[in-house]
């Protein structure tokens, strides 16, 4: 019998004040998928960064066909094979698309670069995984979702032989990540070995051979493939059941969002209009590059608008920045929390105040700060030892709760959400539902980005469906179906 091609046998790791892992063991057969799920905080990411090179166990054996390896640095793993793709991108933003790809492996003749060498092979790596950009162009004017690709690209440019996944597709549309599952199956067709982490259970019922999950920083069971359902899945994650977001549509209220003949930078030749009630909650559907991030920063001043109004609880919003937005009660939660939503270095308590910081002459109100984050904590249950916590050292469920947290503070009339569970857990994914029809309840109007169809079905009254920048359609509560959004994502029907 053949031996795995990589096993992982009694690992330990601690930091600090933190038992990450605890006896974990795994293995991977030549050509398997194997998906590795659990809350945040399970552990995922540190035993992969173990497997990357990135961390050194504290004990345990890492077996690489059967022979026992040491992997002191991302270099020594790579050059075994082991490539690891981050859940939060790794890439230079000042780079081309071709010399990302080929940073520290770069083409050359003599001390000349081989770049048209290095376009060509750039093309061909992106297209496999369905990435039709310009090798030439630089990665900052990527879109989250194509920088994702890029990344993947960037392992199977490496010849991995075994391909660590961590939220590949937290970016993707449902179509993107179709691709994406057919590249996966090309490589395991070649005998490569593949980690797949996803909080996004539906996927690994789809792709996995095998499921082995962890809780608390331990082993908490197997399941093969095909026994591997939603409920048993949950159950051994997170101990406990989990009740699903009732779809019951919310009754609207007055006005209190218009936007008319909106022409953004991105999309100068697409109009948009619409509208938002109170009490309503409103998904944004499409593939990756209809505009529906564009649209989101175009209403709260982030992006430029060429033309059209917007107006929000009678206010009209004329050549604004997020400030004036934000005071007229509009506020975005971005897509890259990290990036443009938190700031890591600075604590729970800081990163909660910030918007609606408050003084006692040319001090900070500290007695503000302590009550908001207390309250706050416990609203939206931050799992966070105390509010002087490091913002950068929580999960990412937790990071989103406090984005969400701080601008909930600001008491807004409009939340506009990108991406809202973008690398959730399972249970803060369903608690994050549940506040937000909470508080459609109480009034607040909700406008939401997502690639997840189930979730826009979930969380939706109505949808606005995206194709190439303007409102393609909307489907009323009774109309919402996968089959009817994707027609209008796709350009080829409408409401």
């Amino acid at each position: 019998m053949r031996r795995p091609l990589l096993e992982v046998l009694g690992i330990y790791k601690s930091f600090p004040g933190v038992r990450a892992l605890q006896d974990v063991r795994l293995s991977l057969g030549h050509g398997e998928v194997l998906a590795l799920i659990g809350e945040n905080g399970a552990g995922k990411s540190t035993l992969m960064k173990i497997l990357a090179g990135v961390h050194r166990p504290d004990a345990g054996v890492l077996l690489l066909d059967g022979a026992p390896v040491t992997l002191p640095s991302p270099r020594a793993a790579l050059d075994l094979g082991i490539a690891l793709i981050h859940q939060e991108l790794n890439l230079c933003d000042n780079l081309s698309v071709a010399g990302s790809l080929f940073l520290g492996r770069e083409l050359r003749s003599g001390p000349f670069l081989q770049r048209r060498a290095m376009e060509h092979a750039a093309r061909a790596v992106l297209l496999r995984v369905g990435l039709d950009v310009d090798p030439r162009r630089l990665v900052d004017t990527l879109a989250p979702a194509q920088k994702q690709l890029l990344e993947i690209s960037r392992a199977l440019l490496g010849k991995a032989r075994i391909l660590i996944m961590d939220e590949p597709t937290s970016s993707l549309t449902q179509i993107e990540a179709e691709r994406l599952f057919a590249v996966v199956g090309e490589l395991t067709a070649a005998g490569v070995g593949v980690i797949y982490i996803s909080h996004r259970l539906n996927e690994v019922t789809a792709i996995a051979d095998r499921v082995v999950v962890l809780r608390d920083g331990r082993n908490a069971g197997e399941i093969n493939g095909v026994d591997a359902t939603n409920d048993r899945m949950v159950s051994m994650m997170v101990g406990r059941s989990l009740s699903g977001v009732r779809r019951v549509p919310h009754e609207p209220g007055e006005e209190v969002l218009s936007v008319q003949g909106l022409r953004t930078a991105a999309w100068p030749a697409a109009q948009c209009d619409l509208s938002l009630r109170t009490g309503e909650v409103v998904g944004i559907a499409g593939l990756l590059g209809a505009g529906r991030t564009e649209l989101l920063r175009a209403l709260v001043g982030a992006d430029r608008v060429l033309s059209g109004s917007i107006t929000c609880g009678g206010v009209l919003l004329s050549g604004h920045g997020p400030a004036v937005a934000a005071a007229a009660g509009l506020v975005l939660v971005p897509e890259d929390r990290k990036q443009q939503g938190l700031i890591l270095s600075m604590n729970v308590r800081e990163n909660l105040s910030l918007p609606t910081l408050r003084s006692r002459g040319v001090l900070v109100d500290r007695e503000y700060e302590r009550e908001l984050t207390e309250s706050k904590i416990r609203d939206l249950a931050i799992a966070t030892p105390h509010g002087e916590q490091r913002a950068g050292a929580l999960s990412g469920g937790n990071q989103q709760k406090i984005v969400i947290g701080k601008w909930l503070a600001a008491a807004p009339k409009v939340l506009l959400l990108d991406e809202p569970t973008r690398g959730v857990d399972v249970g803060a994914r369903a608690e994050i539902y549940a506040r937000l029809h909470d508080l459609a309840a109480t009034g607040l109007a909700v406008l939401f980005v997502s690639s997840e169809l189930a979730e826009v079905l979930t969380l939706a009254d109505r949808v606005l469906v995206m194709h190439e920048g303007r409102i393609q359609g909307t489907l009323g509560f009774a109309e919402m179906t996968e089959q009817t959004i994707m027609t209008l994502a796709t350009g080829t029907g409408a409401a």
